[in-house]
């Protein structure tokens, strides 16, 4: 460079060993015009009136929008979903609950999409509301309860809703009794809740629904086995699915299954819990499945069951509901979110157990 004429390099920056020209000015990545457009062709929120008359007379898309504004934790809409609930329950109550659970694994969604094409062949209306764990880290749900049931998730006669547990007893979302409401409203005569099938998942679903039907799988223990599990005792049939793969062990699990049954109390319904065997795959007893429904939904409504059991249900509803309105009022109270901050802070810092911290923001509440 010493041999060469300095002034060849006196518009260069010494500094950098680059030179960066400046560039054109990038176009916004958003077109504000459209934008506008989509803004001014967004349309408003349903009323309630809209939103009533539209699921009344089996719009989808208003069925849908209810759902959003129950599942919503904003107060305002809250209370807005509650109106609509409150004018669908005269259109309510017509259809056959049915809940479904199983292990993972059991073959719940399969089973429900043949049962529910099965229903549709014949007539039915059927919405089927899935209940997909939330997770406790990101608080997220994969809601892929749809692609498992892809020919019913297209059939005109079928409503599919995923719904996220978001941390509800069980897994079972607190909504789903006002989601039933809704469906029922909508038409539907056969609603189905399928349950995640961990924790007191069973309990919840068992509150909400006429039958409920316990898939099982062969080799899932001997009869000791069945016994132990709390969840035979609630179940209105239960059936063994995968009867394709081997039918000896299937039939063996059967008869396991129906030896520990004869251990158990008669169920209040003086029904007979029945164990069938069945395949989702290739079809096999799944319209069985049905006639087992529709005989255990004959011989309660006779003795009275079927109604003093949605009495009951009724009753358990308020007792939540009142639970969950102290629960709300209790976090809301003014002053409550720093003073939950300050007993935390006390516990992490052992000034105070927890125990007392309680009793301490309780007896707040009660004052404010």
């Amino acid at each position: 460079m010493s041999n060469e004429d300095p002034k060849l390099y006196s518009n260069f920056d010494y500094q950098s060993a680059l030179n960066v020209q400046k560039g054109v000015q990038q176009p916004d990545q958003v077109n504000n015009s459209i934008l506008e457009k989509m803004r001014a062709r967004k349309k408003p929120e349903p009323t309630v009136e809209e939103l009533v008359s539209g699921i009344t007379h089996g719009d989808r898309t208003m069925l849908s929008r209810a759902i959003t504004l129950v599942e919503s934790s904003l107060h305002t809409h809250q209370r807005k979903a509650q109106e609509v609930i409150e004018r669908c329950l005269p259109y309510s109550g017509k259809s056959v609950r049915l809940g479904i659970t199983g292990v993972p694994g059991a073959g719940k969604s399969t089973t429900i999409e043949a049962l529910g094409k099965y229903l549709t062949q014949h007539n039915h209306k059927v919405a089927v509301l899935a209940i997909d764990p939330s997770s406790e880290r990101s608080k997220g749900s994969i809601l892929g309860d749809k692609t498992r049931m892809e020919e019913l998730s297209v059939d005109p006669n079928a409503f599919i809703r995923p719904s996220p547990s978001a941390g509800s007893l069980g897994g079972v979302a607190r909504k789903t009794r006002e989601i039933i409401v809704l469906c029922e409203a909508a038409g539907f005569d056969v609603v189905i809740v399928e349950t995640v099938g961990v924790g007191q998942s069973e309990v919840a679903a068992h509150s909400m629904v006429d039958f409920f039907l316990l898939l099982q799988l062969a080799n899932q223990g001997d009869e000791l086995q069945g016994i132990k599990r709390g969840i035979m005792e609630m179940a209105d049939m239960i059936s063994i699915n995968k009867c394709d793969l081997d039918r000896t062990k299937a039939e063996l699990s059967a008869t396991q299954y129906r030896n520990a049954l004869h251990l158990f109390p008669m169920p209040d319904s003086g029904w007979t819990v029945k164990v069938t065997l069945h395949s989702a795959y290739t079809l096999e007893g799944v319209s069985d499945l049905w006639t087992n429904v529709m005989e255990y939904v004959t011989f309660t409504k006779a003795n009275g069951y079927f109604y003093q059991k949605r009495q009951q249900q009724n009753l358990r509803i308020l007792k939540e509901t009142i639970e969950n309105g102290l629960r709300d009022r209790f976090y809301n109270a003014p002053g409550m979110e720093e003073r939950m901050e300050q007993v935390s802070q006390d516990i992490l810092n052992n000034k105070i157990s927890a125990y007392q911290a309680a009793d301490m923001l309780l007896g707040l509440d009660s004052q404010a």
